[in-house]
């Protein structure tokens, strides 16, 4: 009868040993904020640069992203800890039972970014300079990426040329902020020349 207990408690123990939690990795979106990259949100979530610049399908490897953009952040918060179930009830006590070895859990490394070359990001459009940028895309488009006018195409209707055949929502904030800072300063310098002869 001991040996039966005794063997009954050493598969028990086994059983119970080899439960553990599920793992799961939790999606996310964040609003960026002034002052945000895509490294930092990929440090704060716990993810990698890779991994929110193909989730979001951004160009220029994520260095252009802008205030109040969404962005999805696969893996956020990483995943959880496996760790073995604790028993409900204590098997019965026997003879010379043995101890179980202590179980060692597998540490988790921490995911590390991928190295990325930092290029000069873009400044990050201030309170005035958004304002600005909403009030030219309404008048240029209504906020449309789609809108059409004889050569000039999407939200703030640039040239073709100036677009390059890329015509996604993502390249044309691009190359509209770059031109608005390039030309005019800022968001704000550019919605003052609109202001002053009709067109930015």
């Amino acid at each position: 009868m001991k040996i039966k207990q005794l063997m009954l408690s050493t598969v028990s123990a086994g059983a119970l040993l080899s439960i553990g939690t599920v793992v799961a990795n939790a999606d996310t979106t964040v609003t960026v904020k002034t002052g945000d990259t895509v490294s930092k949100l990929a440090s704060a979530n716990n993810t990698t640069v890779d991994a929110i610049v193909n989730a979001n399908h951004l160009q220029n490897g994520g260095n252009l992203i802008f205030v109040d953009q969404s962005l999805d952040i696969p893996g956020a918060n990483g995943t959880q800890s496996t760790q073995a179930a604790q028993p409900a009830q204590q098997a019965a006590p026997v003879q010379q039972t043995q101890q179980a070895a202590p179980v060692q859990q597998a540490a988790q490394p921490a995911q590390q970014a991928a190295p990325v070359q930092q290029q000069a990001a873009a400044p990050a459009a201030s309170t005035g300079d958004s304002s600005a940028q909403a009030w030219i895309a309404a008048r240029e488009s209504g906020g449309s990426y789609t809108a059409q006018n004889g050569q000039y195409y999407g939200k703030y209707q640039l040239s073709m040329d100036k677009l390059g055949g890329d015509l996604s929502p993502q390249h044309q904030e691009a190359v509209a902020t770059q031109y608005a800072v390039s030309r005019y300063g800022s968001w704000a310098g550019a919605q003052a020349a609109w202001q002053s002869q009709g067109w930015w």
